[in-house]
């Protein structure tokens, strides 16, 4: 049976995570992975996505973009560009967001940086998704 070990996600501006843990699921830039207790020493590039982390029956999710992730046998450590908790994620400023991406995205123009476009889309469309699975839970 795997054991706990310590996850900590911090932001640029604050830490958003500091629990033990019996598993987690990283979005990295290659795609998804998870680590329980134990597992082997790596250092991955982050990807934007959703971060998953159980302790018991509880999980809880983060969305996640851009940064780091050290993984040890023992301890986790996420430096993101960007992390927000579920129960934090502003609804209908992601909404708007998502809004205003595909608007950009359905008139493309030479002054639009479509690829900036997609990836503000992506990340508005993870941020609902995370958002949404709080709201379920409660």
């Amino acid at each position: 049976m795997a054991g706990t070990f310590q996850l900590q996600i911090v932001s640029a501006d604050r830490s958003i995570v500091n629990e033990t843990v019996d598993q987690i699921q990283v979005p990295g830039s290659e795609g998804y992975f998870g680590v329980l207790q134990g597992h082997t020493p790596l250092l991955a590039l982050l990807g934007t996505g959703e971060l998953w982390f159980r302790r018991g029956s509880e999980t809880s999710y983060v969305s996640l973009s851009g940064g780091f992730a050290e993984v040890q046998p023992d301890r986790v450590t996420i430096l993101a560009q960007l992390a927000e908790r579920a129960d934090e994620i502003d609804i209908a400023r992601a909404e708007a967001a998502k809004r205003r991406a595909e608007e950009r995205l359905s008139r493309p123009t030479m002054d639009v940086d479509s690829e900036r476009a997609r990836v503000a889309l992506l990340k508005s469309l993870i941020r609902l998704q995370v958002a949404t699975r709080a709201r379920v839970r409660g």
